[in-house]
């Protein structure tokens, strides 16, 4: 992996995350304030882009929105990595006894349709941050799961593996030392794809309005109160709609990067 290829990326996760961040200080203007005397307003010096349908800052609503749907985004891939490398690495174990209720398990998850199960934990949990993070984490583990499983049962058939199983390593020690640095590569991909596929998720839910609970904001909830208003203020939803995508190129870009990167050394 190059400094070139991650460079642009990693400098537009930054760019955005301080966007998000930085909103209290640099626009200090309450976002969930409505002012119904100016709804869908144009730009103004004291709304720089002007208005949502309800009168409130877009602005500051997107930034407020972007701390949400980042937060979910990067937590929610968290919880799926780590339950995928673990349960990725359990299912390529010489252990026959721990891989195959790994594997019958990861089988089951990629067999639910994640995105009915997704309905039905926001449906019964609500619409917080910590069930969004939850319900898109737990839900997005199985294809992480399968692809460390595939590269792990790659690995361990190597000739420095097997080598080291014939020296009498211990199983986690060869795990450290031998299976886990050439596992970072694959990890980082599929970390960037699962915080993409989770802002898309989020966004998705909110748009559904199975997401976060108004009168907090995140980029999804702006898509659906901005829809009303296509024909005579696009800008409602092209605002948070370009976020989004941004955010997911960039996660996308760093998978990319990390995907076609040279392994380590052994």
């Amino acid at each position: 992996m190059t400094i070139r290829s991650t460079r642009r990326p990693l400098v537009g996760l930054a760019l955005l995350t301080l966007f998000a961040l930085a909103g209290p200080w640099l626009h200090p203007v309450d976002p969930a304030a409505i002012d119904l005397a100016r709804t869908a307003a144009p730009a103004s010096a004291l709304h720089p882009l002007g208005t949502d349908e309800s009168g409130r800052d877009v602005l500051a609503r997107l930034m407020a929105g972007g701390r949400v749907s980042l937060l979910v985004g990067v937590a929610a891939g968290l919880v799926a990595l780590l339950i995928g490398t673990g349960l990725g690495t359990l299912a390529a174990s010489r252990r026959r006894w721990l891989a195959d209720p790994a594997s019958r398990l990861l089988d089951a998850a990629l067999a639910v349709p994640a995105f009915f199960l997704l309905l039905v934990i926001m449906t019964l949990f609500g619409g917080s941050t910590a069930s969004l993070v939850l319900a898109v984490g737990l839900t997005a583990w199985a294809g992480i799961a399968r692809l460390v499983r595939a590269e792990a049962l790659s690995l361990r058939e190597r000739d420095y593996v097997l080598g080291a199983e014939a020296l009498g390593q211990s199983r986690l020690g060869i795990f450290r030392r031998h299976l886990l640095p050439h596992l970072v590569p694959v990890l980082t991909a599929a970390a960037g794809v699962g915080v993409a596929q989770a802002v898309l998720t989020e966004s998705a839910l909110s748009f559904l309005g199975l997401g976060v609970e108004p009168p907090q904001a995140s980029w999804g909830s702006m898509l659906t109160g901005a829809q009303q208003h296509l024909a005579t203020a696009p800008s409602l939803a092209v605002y948070p709609g370009v976020l989004i995508v941004a955010t997911v190129l960039a996660c996308n870009g760093l998978a990319e990067a990390a995907r076609t990167g040279t392994a380590p050394d052994r």
